[in-house]
């Protein structure tokens, strides 16, 4: 990644020197944003991205109290951080709140798109509602803030993505048809960018997550939670910090020569 110019930081928020592999000594944060990070991978991702001296805009939709609760707790911690409310989905939205972010912490130079939906269900019980809702959120917010994040980073010459995709949109998955049609965008959109973007030094990576013990898991029960355990050969389900830690890897000088690449994090369940 191309070092990054000191920017000024408004409304009293400080900018910190910090020793980082994402830092070069003598310069000052840069700003990451991360989609759907009140919680679960967002929010494992979100925290270790301030540990390596990134200023944080946190995007949220439904989660306003756990959103500021974290921001408060990272601020606690002597971090930078910010809550902006938006609904990927939205075009409109989603650039408004990139506006506010850049003119509250300034240039964007890392964005993690983690938002996300799932559901299972019959492909013949899918209604038109439930497919537009799932590309909407999965596809099409990545789309929607990408396009928002990209001028400022090809201007600058500097920026990294990181989409979060899912193992069942390398395989499909059945009954989760739209969530995996949607998650296989993920990784085609990850892929075209790279080679789009690439020139303009930029690089666009995805993380397939396979079964991550988050909230998303809430409605499997203990027996199937241990069969998907004994189905994985590692042998035991992922944590929000594996994922974070892929992506901490992707942002970092030591991945500056990965682009349009899917790692897959998924302990051996998709081979």
């Amino acid at each position: 990644m191309n070092s990054a110019p000191r920017i000024k930081r408004f409304l009293n928020l400080r900018a910190v020197e910090v020793v980082s592999p994402y830092i070069k000594a003598g310069e000052k944060m840069r700003t990451a944003v991360v989609t759907g990070a009140s919680r679960g991978i967002g929010k494992a991702t979100a925290k270790k991205l301030c540990e390596n001296g990134f200023a944080l805009a946190i995007i949220y939709k439904n989660s306003a109290e756990k959103a500021l609760a974290f921001k408060n707790e990272l601020i606690k911690d002597g971090f930078t951080a910010e809550c902006y409310e938006a609904d990927v989905s939205s075009s409109k939205q989603v650039n408004a709140a990139f506006e506010k972010i850049k003119k509250d912490l300034g240039r964007i130079e890392v964005l993690v798109n983690n938002a996300g939906i799932s559901q299972q269900s019959l492909f013949t019980e899918i209604t038109d509602e439930m497919w537009q809702e799932m590309i909407n959120t999965n596809l099409t917010g990545v789309f929607n803030c990408c396009r928002a994040a990209l001028p400022d980073m090809i201007k600058n010459h500097s920026g990294v993505i990181v989409n979060i995709a899912s193992m069942w949109g390398e395989t499909g998955a059945s009954c989760e048809v739209h969530y995996s049609a949607a998650k296989a965008g993920v990784i085609g959109l990850t892929k075209a960018l790279a080679k789009e973007v690439g020139m303009s030094g930029i690089r666009v990576n995805a993380v397939s997550p396979g079964v991550i013990k988050t909230d998303m898991l809430s409605s499997f029960s203990e027996a199937d939670l241990e069969e998907l355990k004994n189905e994985t050969p590692l042998m035991r389900l992922g944590a929000p910090e594996d994922v974070a830690n892929a992506v901490e890897f992707l942002v970092s000088e030591k991945a500056s020569f990965i682009t349009g690449q899917v790692l897959s994090l998924n302990g051996g369940f998709v081979i």
